[in-house]
């Protein structure tokens, strides 16, 4: 572990200020929890002022949401608890479940309205009457810590995101440019170009979503915001046009001829050009680029053997590279000048990107919100049935951890690590509040006491691997430590305070781990399910009315299954891959199909047909199988009837033949040459199977 260099430490001063000075104006305006407010600060503070203004707006409508449900809920079901307990455990998982369908930073607006409700409501069961004070003073005490927050955020160094944003799209073309000219450049038969940042490039991607949301609450433009979101689309494209340029390299590289010198020498230039750092030199050489494939498609590509099929493959491929390139590059300039110096005009054209679907799996958020409103429930009936006096805040805990880690697969070890970091927090909390602060008598003396300690503990939150505990330590001991204008501690209450939040916390600790047995590797296997699923309904041409969208989803979950692999140890990462490439191959058929008649439209539905039936059986099975050789034979089939066709120079024969390659090199990367001979014959009167 490094040490805390100069911007850890300006964060957290500048946290630390925001926090005293919400401190002090909730003590001077005699609010009945002042401590509220100081822990605000450091929930909604980030080292990004358009993060922390994204966390104050979505704080603010959160709590009025919640503490409006409490003032509406509890005086209505005060002399129910049953009843009550019901309508606060349903409250809680609805919001959940409405923030796990919401994956920007919104979410967290219905999160914290989930959990807002029991933390004012529950409280105040012995004194009713006293509701609307309470969520008043709740809401302003919590508006005085976000407008602290705020203002020191944006008045001392304020940190941007556009500069963060586009030193992450630096990187992120750095790894996409390394794997690149590594498959490029290789020339080898023997070992399949294995770039190990290629594993996190698709991770990476949705990290890139939340930037892009965070653009938009700084000081940036409408125009660097649109900037961002073409260029995150085409970014996501570079995936699979890699892939599938990896698998075509090495299909080349097993045929009896090898690799062809001319096509060759063309991807080492191109790996030259896109390894350059000049803007200006990439703009001037695409048309010599444009030229010179185009010579090779005459020279080498006009053929109807395997060969020819797989070069012109091939080119085509290196044609949406160097668009997409350019494309990437570009943008990543405009987003980075303040004045931009051109105008952007897409290169890459050849289908829709930038599309805004996303993966849900509707069952386990399902889960997860039944699962938080189940542990509530139950919590509050063992609160109510014991007499606990101070019960309400063990359920509160319950109603926290629930919320927080409901997104994971595996919550239970994320809530472990929660119980372990506030039986810190307490510790902390005990040295301070009985041995530190006593001997603070202004509040000056006070504000120097706390500086230690949560000075250090803020520089943590700068790194993403701390960002957690630094959260769980400041919140917690602010909360804990509870300061009033006056020093009155009872140590009775801080006791039982302290332990409802253990129970609380260990009570959801060991629901989940009760309820919630499977993991990741259950994650794994639905997203690769929701794939099948997408990839077989598509075939069978029920997924057709937006490609855009149906393209972002694929990408989405591609994102999403990447971390997971990691994390479990799977090697599945080329079968995700390669179900991606397939889904492009389908969509190019599904779209270029009616462009095709006679025997050839038939043979292309046929293997749309064999596609279909190829995935219906995964998801009947529930696992994968190497496709059958029927398959093989319809897609033989399919190119010797479109090979056949007159139009071969037409660009929607050009799609389906380029995608039929795909389609083989994909589901049958080992198999040898295509043969005539092996084609089926085609049903009387042209009907499909």
């Amino acid at each position: 572990m490094t040490l805390p260099g100069w911007r850890d430490w300006l964060f957290s001063a500048k946290a630390f200020v925001a926090a005293m000075l919400a401190l002090y104006l909730a003590m001077a305006l005699e609010l009945p929890r002042p401590y509220w407010a100081m822990a605000t600060v450091y929930v909604v503070s980030h080292p990004l002022t358009g993060a922390t203004r994204s966390k104050a707006v979505y704080r603010i409508g959160g709590t009025l949401l919640g503490a409006t449900a409490a003032v509406i809920f509890m005086p209505l079901f005060v002399n129910a608890p049953t009843l009550l307990s019901l309508v606060v455990a349903l409250w809680t998982g609805t919001l959940l479940s409405i923030s796990l369908l919401d994956r920007t930073p919104r979410s967290y607006l219905f999160m914290l309205s989930a959990y807002t409700l029991p933390m004012i409501a529950l409280p105040a069961l012995n004194n009713p009457e006293g509701i609307f004070d309470l969520a008043l003073a709740r809401s302003e005490e919590i508006l005085v810590g976000i407008l602290c927050a705020s203002v020191v955020s944006a008045l001392v160094w304020p940190g941007k995101v556009a500069p963060i944003f586009s030193a992450r799209i630096a990187s992120w073309l750095g790894d996409a440019r390394d794997w690149a000219c590594e498959l490029l450049q290789q020339s080898d038969a023997a070992g399949q170009p294995l770039h190990a940042s290629r594993h996190k490039l698709a991770a990476d991607i949705l990290a890139l979503d939340q930037f892009i949301s965070h653009l938009s609450y700084d000081t940036t433009s409408f125009a660097v915001v649109k900037n961002a979101r073409e260029l995150r689309g085409r970014m996501s494209m570079l995936l699979p046009i890699l892939s599938s340029l990896t698998e075509t390299k090495q299909a080349l590289l097993r045929q009896q001829d090898g690799m062809p010198v001319g096509l060759s020498e063309l991807m080492h230039e191109v790996a030259h050009w896109m390894a350059s750092p000049d803007l200006g030199h990439l703009r001037r050489d695409v048309p010599l680029l444009q030229r010179r494939l185009a010579a090779l498609k005459q020279q080498i590509a006009s053929g109807d053997s395997w060969q020819a099929l797989l070069i012109a493959h091939g080119l085509a491929r290196l044609q949406s590279l160097i668009n997409l390139w350019l494309d990437c590059r570009l943008l990543q300039q405009l987003i980075a000048e303040e004045h931009p110096t051109f105008q952007w005009k897409p290169a890459y054209r050849h289908w829709p990107v930038g599309g805004t679907a996303r993966h849900y799996d509707y069952g386990m958020m399902a889960f997860s919100a039944l699962q938080a409103s189940t542990a509530i429930f139950l919590a509050c009936q063992l609160w109510i049935q014991l007499g606990w006096t101070d019960g309400s805040g063990a359920v509160i805990m319950v109603a926290i951890a629930s919320c927080f880690f409901a997104a994971l697969d595996e919550p239970a070890p994320m809530m472990r690590t929660f119980l372990i970091w506030a039986l810190v927090s307490i510790a902390l909390t005990t040295v301070l509040l009985f041995m530190v602060i006593p001997a603070a008598y202004t509040f000056e003396m006070l504000v120097a006491m706390l500086a230690v300690p949560f000075l250090l503990v803020g520089t943590l939150f700068t790194r993403p691997q701390f960002t957690m505990i630094a959260m769980m330590l400041t919140v917690n001991t602010a909360t804990f430590l509870s300061l009033q204008g006056a020093y009155d501690t009872d140590f009775t209450a801080f006791f039982n305070g302290n332990v409802a939040t253990v129970v609380g916390v260990s009570f959801a600790l060991l629901f989940s781990l009760l309820v919630r047995p499977f993991g990741i590797e259950l994650a794994i296997r639905r997203l690769r399910r929701a794939s099948w699923h997408d990839l077989a309904e598509t075939s069978a041409g029920r997924r057709l009315d937006d490609y855009a969208q149906l393209t972002a989803r694929m990408l989405d979950r591609l994102g999403l299954l990447i971390p997971r692999l990691a994390a479990s140890g799977h090697d599945q990462l080329p079968q995700v891959f390669n179900e991606l490439r397939a889904g492009f191959s389908v969509l190019h058929l599904q779209r270029d199909e009616n462009a095709q008649t006679g025997p050839a439209g038939v043979a292309v539905q046929q293997v749309l047909d064999e596609v279909e039936r190829h995935y219906r059986q995964a998801l009947a099975q529930r696992h994968y199988r190497q496709a059958d050789a029927h398959l093989l034979q319809r897609i033989d089939a399919a190119l010797n009837q479109v090979l056949a066709e007159s139009r071969r120079s037409d660009h929607h024969v050009q799609t389906v033949l380029n995608a039929l390659v795909e389609l083989r090199i994909t589901l049958f990367p080992v198999a040898g040459s295509y043969a005539l001979a092996a084609c089926p014959p085609l049903p009387a009167g042209g009907m499909t199977s």
